[in-house]
C-alpha cells in the first residue's frame, strides 16, 4: 500500500518519544508498505538525517518550522480562532500545497497523520485520513495553566486551553478513524465523537534487543533513576515533584542512596534540583542503556500526560524494577504488584522505592515479570502489525 505519513518533527534522531515511536514504525513496515514521509525541520542541518530514515521510505520531503516565539505570532494567536500552537508553527500554506500535489500526482491508500497538528494542511480529499494521537494535547496544556499563578496570563492560557480543546476535537471527526496511545485516552476520544468514530489503540513499543542487552547489578549507594526530555511539560513537572517532595521521604528512610536525573533539553528549574542533597541532574546521554545499567530502580511519578512511556517500557525491557503512577502504566497490561509498585502520593511512591530497595528478591521478581510482559507484547514488531491491520481495513475503503 502507499501511505503517506505527516509528522510535525523529523523521527530522527532518537530524542523524543514521538521520534522513538516512528522511527520503529518506519522501520518495521517498510517491508510491506511504500511510505512517502512529510515532515517539519526546526533547523536546516536535520537534513543529515534524511539518508537514516531514506533507509524505510520511499521518500522523505521536510519543511523549515517557522520560529514559534515571536511578537507576530503572540498577537494573531490573540484574535485568530486557532491556537498559539498552531498559528505559531504548523499551519503552512507551502505544506498544504506540497500535500495537494502528492496527493494528485499519485494514489495514496491511506494518510497517516500524527498528531493533529498535521490535520489543517490536509486538502479535502476521498483518501482515508488515519488521525494518531500520541497524547491528548489539550490536556497536557491545561494542566500547565492550571498550576499557572499570574493571573492575567493565566485567563490568556485557559482561552488557548479552550481553542486547542475545540480543533482537537474538530479533527478527530474529520478523521477516516483514530488511534490512541492508551484506553484512558481512548474513552475521551469516544466521548468527545459521540461514539461515532472507530478508535484504535496501538500502544508504544520497545525495541527488545536493543534493551536486553543490560546486565544488572545492585548498587552501592542505592541509585533512584529518572529520565525524560524535559521539553515535554509533563516530564518537566515529575522531576519537579519527584525530588522537591518524593526525594526528601526516601532519604529520611535511605540517608545514602542517591537520585539521578537525565535527560534532553534540561531547563534552568530542572538543573537547579541539583542543589538538594545527593541529586545529581544530567543532560542527554549518548546511550541511555548506560543510565538503566547504573540504577537500582526507575521512579516515575507521572502527574500529567498521556499516552505509554517510552520510559517505563525501556526499564521494564532492560529488567530494572519500575515504582510510578496510575497515568505511568495508563494503556499497558501492568498489573499493579506483579509488574512494577504503583502510587500515587508522595508518600506511597516514597515508601515504595524504599520497599523495593531494602527487599531486592521482590525487585527482581517484579523487574523478571515485567520484561516477560513487554518482550511478548510490546515489541515493535507486534506494534507494527497492529497498524499494519488498520492500514489494510482503510484501504479496503477506497
Amino acid at each position: 500500500m502507499k501511505i503517506l505519513m505527516l509528522t510535525p518533527y523529523l523521527p530522527y534522531p532518537l530524542v523524543s518519544g514521538g521520534q522513538i515511536r516512528t522511527y520503529n514504525l518506519l522501520k518495521h513496515l517498510q517491508d510491506k508498505h511504500d511510505i512517502t514521509l512529510f515532515s517539519f525541520i526546526r533547523k536546516d542541518d536535520e537534513r543529515q538525517y534524511l539518508p537514516e530514515l531514506e533507509k524505510f521510505c520511499r521518500q522523505v520531503v521536510v519543511f523549515p518550522r517557522r520560529p514559534a516565539w515571536s511578537l507576530s505570532n503572540i498577537l494573531l494567536a490573540g484574535f485568530s480562532a486557532f491556537p498559539f500552537v498552531m498559528i505559531s508553527t504548523y499551519l503552512s500554506k507551502t505544506v498544504r500545497q506540497a500535500i495537494a500535489a502528492a496527493i494528485n500526482r499519485e494514489k495514496y491508500d491511506v494518510i497517516h497523520a500524527e498528531p493533529f497538528y498535521m490535520m489543517p494542511n490536509i486538502p479535502k480529499t476521498h483518501i482515508p485520513i488515519l488521525l494518531v494521537e500520541q497524547t491528548i494535547e489539550y490536556l497536557v496544556y491545561q494542566k500547565y495553566a492550571d498550576d499557572f499563578s499570574f493571573w492575567p496570563l493565566k485567563l490568556l492560557l485557559y482561552l488557548d486551553v479552550l481553542k486547542l480543546r475545540l480543533w482537537e476535537q474538530y479533527f478527530w471527526r474529520r478523521a477516516t478513524r483514530l488511534v490512541a496511545m492508551s484506553g484512558q485516552d481512548r474513552q475521551i476520544m469516544l466521548k468527545a465523537t459521540h461514539g461515532h468514530k472507530q478508535i484504535d489503540v496501538v500502544a508504544n513499543g520497545v525495541d527488545i534487543d536493543y534493551f536486553n542487552q543490560i546486565r544488572r547489578r545492585r548498587h552501592s549507594p542505592p541509585t533512584i533513576l529518572f529520565v525524560g526530555n524535559f521539553k515535554w511539560l509533563p516530564n518537566k513537572d515529575a522531576a519537579v515533584f519527584l525530588a522537591q517532595e518524593i526525594w526528601p521521604l526516601i532519604k529520611f528512610k535511605l540517608p545514602q542512596a542517591r537520585l539521578w536525573i537525565v535527560g534532553a533539553n534540561p531547563t534552568p528549574e530542572i538543573k537547579r534540583l541539583s542543589k538538594i542533597s545527593d541529586v545529581v541532574v544530567e543532560g542527554e546521554i549518548t546511550d541511555i542503556r548506560d543510565a538503566f545499567s547504573r540504577a537500582d530502580i526507575l521512579l516515575a511519578p507521572i502527574r500529567n500526560g498521556r499516552g505509554t512511556k517510552y520510559k517505563v517500557l525501556e526499564a521494564m525491557a532492560t529488567g530494572l524494577p519500575v515504582v510510578t503512577t496510575p497515568l505511568g502504566i495508563d494503556g499497558l497490561d501492568v498489573v499493579p504488584g506483579r509488574h512494577a509498585l504503583v502510587a500515587t502520593t508522595a508518600q506511597d511512591l516514597a515508601s515504595a522505592t524504599v520497599k523495593l530497595i531494602n527487599a531486592q528478591p521482590l525487585g527482581q521478581k517484579i523487574a523478571a515479570a515485567a520484561k516477560h510482559l513487554v518482550t511478548q507484547k510490546y515489541n515493535w514488531s507486534i506494534i507494527s502489525s497492529n497498524l499494519d491491520r488498520i492500514y489494510q481495513e482503510l484501504g479496503q475503503r477506497q
